[in-house]
């Protein structure tokens, strides 16, 4: 759920214009799909111990490909460079949690959404911040990931909170734990799991946020080149079918104990 790249991506998109990014997909085999992901945003995507990649992104991307009937590959890329490198051909879709906002579509295509859940503020547990309002917040230094949804709409909804980026969610939780920052923003899930991780005993959430669509978009899809759209249909077709035979379900109670499609 991530758009401070987008200067640098609009500026690849403009060298791009008569390439890859436009391209017909028609003629093209997709028996093979590279898959970027992050690696860096549990439980969604994220490296085990051992290196493996792992997370409800991971899971989904590899029932879709099972679906579609093709062999899947998986790289992991830094979330800055994620759209630019997709755009470059590193790589033919973006699994990694990112929203469907009005910005991005500007630059790729996405798939029909496969999850969407509310943001949501966290605090130290001793935290003298009673709510997650403009007011309660105001003079607070906030930390949030770059490049994100969560950081875009922190600085929209707290303009009088002191909003710092970090280029991944590891390094914000390690600040409000040293006490750098006095409050953080991201997914819900994100930062649900974090609290009841013993990594994350500092802190307790504070409260969810209304997603503005505006800034949210329609929720999470699988990121594209724009003129793959054969592609695009394999992966939509896919995700109704995992939804409808029971194949999602599955996947979402092995990290979710409630419905992260979203209405």
């Amino acid at each position: 759920m991530r758009p401070a790249q987008f200067l640098a991506v609009a500026v690849a998109a403009l060298s791009l214009a008569s390439g890859p990014a436009l391209a017909d997909d028609s003629s093209k085999d997709w028996s093979k799909v590279v898959i970027g992901t992050e690696g860096a945003y549990p439980p969604f995507n994220f490296l085990s111990a051992s290196g493996e990649l792992q997370g409800f992104d991971v899971d989904i991307a590899k029932a879709l490909c099972t679906e579609m009937k093709v062999e899947c590959t998986f790289v992991t890329q830094n979330w800055d460079g994620i759209i630019p490198a997709l755009q470059n051909g590193n790589f033919d879709a973006i699994v990694a949690s990112m929203s469907i906002t009005p910005e991005r579509e500007e630059q790729i295509a996405f798939s029909n959404k496969y999850y969407q859940t509310p943001p949501a503020i966290a605090v130290p547990k001793d935290s003298t911040i009673t709510a997650a309002t403009k007011e309660a917040l105001a003079g607070k230094a906030i930390g949030a990931q770059t490049g994100t949804t969560h950081s875009q709409a922190a600085e929209a909804l707290f303009p009088d909170s002191d909003v710092k980026i970090y280029p991944t969610a590891e390094e914000y939780k390690l600040d409000i734990g040293n006490g750098r920052v006095d409050a953080v923003m991201d997914d819900v899930v994100v930062l649900t799991e974090w609290v009841k991780s013993p990594d994350g005993a500092c802190c307790k959430i504070l409260g969810t946020l209304p997603a503005d669509p505006v800034i949210y978009g329609r929720g999470v899809g699988v990121g594209l080149r724009k003129g793959d759209d054969k592609l695009k249909k394999l992966f939509d077709d896919a995700i109704v079918a995992i939804r409808s035979n029971g194949t999602y379900k599955t996947i979402q109670d092995k990290y979710f104990d409630f419905d992260v499609y979203g209405k």
